[in-house]
């Protein structure tokens, strides 16, 4: 790369991104639609940082949340289009994970 600036938009991704939690968040939910108990007991994330995971993944238009007016009232968290379309890069990090980072580093 000869650019001396970087990109403001991939700037912005990264900075998106690389929020605690975000990744795993978007990971978690490339199994399908869940709920917000299945999403914080399968990452061991707290409620209050999931909750504002949730509502900024939501509001940059890569989370869908759809409430189903039963009772109780079911609320699931899925994946947008938009959000969808981040999966292939999910997959290279987690082959790229598999591939260069040991077990021992990943415990650390």
């Amino acid at each position: 790369m000869n650019n001396k600036q970087i990109c403001s938009r991939f700037e912005q991704a990264m900075g998106f991104f690389s929020q605690r939690w975000t990744g795993l968040v978007i990971y978690q939910l490339m199994n399908g639609p869940q709920r917000f108990c299945s999403i914080e007991s399968a990452i061991g994330i707290s409620g209050r940082v999931l909750s504002e995971r949730l509502k900024d993944l939501e509001s940059a238009g890569i989370v869908k949340r759809e409430v189903f007016p039963e009772t109780p009232v079911r609320i699931e968290y899925s994946l947008t289009e938009k959000g969808l379309s981040l999966q292939p890069i999910m997959k290279e990090i987690e082959n790229w994970s598999q591939t260069w980072l040991k077990a021992e580093e990943v415990a650390e």
